[in-house]
């Protein structure tokens, strides 16, 4: 199950039915768990774990130096989940000081064609990058989030659970929980309405959040809102996960709808 051209370290751990296609190149301080494939031509470097039921597709790299200046060598790593389908030339690099110095990416996610991963950054489980999309440094996205194709977003960004970003958007400003963000720099344009009826959201959830957001994206004042709603609305757990994450960095600017006064 290792093709005889690829180079693999003696010092690397590669687990029972892990599959090494042509031309793949392992380094010694790489763990694969079991069951995952390298296609061919895969380079996996540095400090990078990666656990069961992978598929990595020709030319993806994976551990390189990070592209920060602020690097100076220091001990840094990546971790992959399980079940993650990485695309061809899909590129992640690890953390830095900085960071935390570890950029992690959870289980059931789907990066295709071209997309980045920078350092420092956290995304979590189910999520879907669509070709070319750029993630800049320190960023989180969380769970269920969709990115459409050919997006950027911008360094300590937050992209919120079951939220969407529509193609070709710049990211600037986080995108909330549930919601959906688009525009060459991206503004709240409603709810993930589609995404919240795939994940069999009650229709009362989701009218609760219709509700939520129409109270408190109103104006600029979205945060003194959100403290003045009612208790059904505001005991909600889908709008507490909302006003959690609005509150969990009140530096970062959170995406709004545009022309709003």
């Amino acid at each position: 199950m290792i093709h005889h051209t690829a180079i693999i370290d003696s010092k690397s751990k590669i687990s029972n039915n892990v599959e090494v296609g042509p031309y793949c190149i392992i380094g010694p301080d790489v763990e694969i768990d079991t069951n995952t494939k390298l296609h061919s031509h895969v380079n996996i470097a540095g400090n990078t774990k990666i656990g069961k039921n992978n598929e990595i597709f020709p030319f993806v790299s994976i551990g390189t130096d990070p592209q920060d200046l602020k690097y100076k060598g220091e001990r840094n790593s990546i971790k992959i989940g399980n079940n993650n389908k990485l695309r061809e030339y899909v590129n992640i690099n690890p953390g830095t000081s900085q960071g935390g110095t570890i950029t992690k990416l959870g289980d059931n996610n789907l990066l295709m064609v071209y997309c980045h991963v920078a350092h420092d950054c956290n995304l979590g489980n189910n999520i879907v990058l669509a070709n070319n999309v750029q993630v800049g440094g320190h960023v989180t996205i969380e769970d269920n989030a969709v990115v459409g194709g050919s997006c950027a977003i911008h360094q300590f960004s937050r992209i919120g659970h079951l939220s969407m970003v529509g193609g070709m958007t710049g990211v600037l400003s986080d995108v909330i929980p549930f919601g959906l963000s688009l525009g060459n720099r991206n503004n709240l344009v409603g709810l993930n309405l589609i995404g919240l009826r795939r994940a069999k959201i009650p229709n009362k959830d989701i009218k609760i959040l219709q509700n939520f957001y129409e109270l408190v994206f109103s104006n600029q004042n979205f945060r003194s809102n959100a403290e003045n709603l009612n208790t059904e609305i505001k005991e909600n757990k889908y709008v507490k996960t909302i006003i959690d994450f609005i509150n969990s960095d009140k530096k970062r600017p959170i995406s709004l709808p545009e022309n709003i006064k």
